[in-house]
């Protein structure tokens, strides 16, 4: 059986992720993902692993954790992004510069792009189009006036 246009998985996952902040939610959740990564390096690598060991491994699983219920939750994407940056820059002193560097800048710009998220806003409309509109705008005859 042939599927219409709009059908199947693709438009499905589209639709799913516009209805939530997906890119800031991946990037937490990846940030926090490297981080770990890092904790796992070998002996040579590692350079610091803060407080015995248990804010090294919590805070990239926090981290990791907000990213995922930025794309499970959206509502409360404001709460998890702010938790998220912070802990992201926790990660600094904790867990190797933060995995070495990648994984605190994916969580801060994660984070930053959830808390940025506006869920009711409409569409941006290109240059492009914009130009076409106006240009259609000032070709079209005057109206003409009420008479009463």
């Amino acid at each position: 059986m042939a599927r219409g246009p709009r059908e199947g998985v693709r438009p499905a996952f589209r639709q799913w992720r516009a209805g939530r902040p997906f890119w800031g939610g991946l990037l937490l959740a990846l940030g926090g993902a490297e981080v770990l990564l890092t904790l796992k390096a070998s002996l040579d690598v590692i350079l610091h692993v803060g407080m015995q060991g248990v804010a090294g491994y919590l805070l990239p699983v926090v981290m990791l954790l907000c990213g995922v219920l930025i794309l499970f939750n959206p509502t409360q994407r404001l709460f998890y992004s702010v938790i998220g940056v912070l802990v992201s820059l926790a990660t600094w002193m904790t867990s190797n510069l933060g995995g070495f560097f990648v994984g605190l800048l994916l969580g801060v710009t994660g984070s930053c792009l959830a808390f940025g998220w506006l869920p009711d806003q409409e569409p941006r409309v290109s240059r492009r189009q914009r130009r076409k509109q106006a240009q259609a705008a000032k070709t079209l005859p005057p109206t003409p006036a009420r008479q009463a």
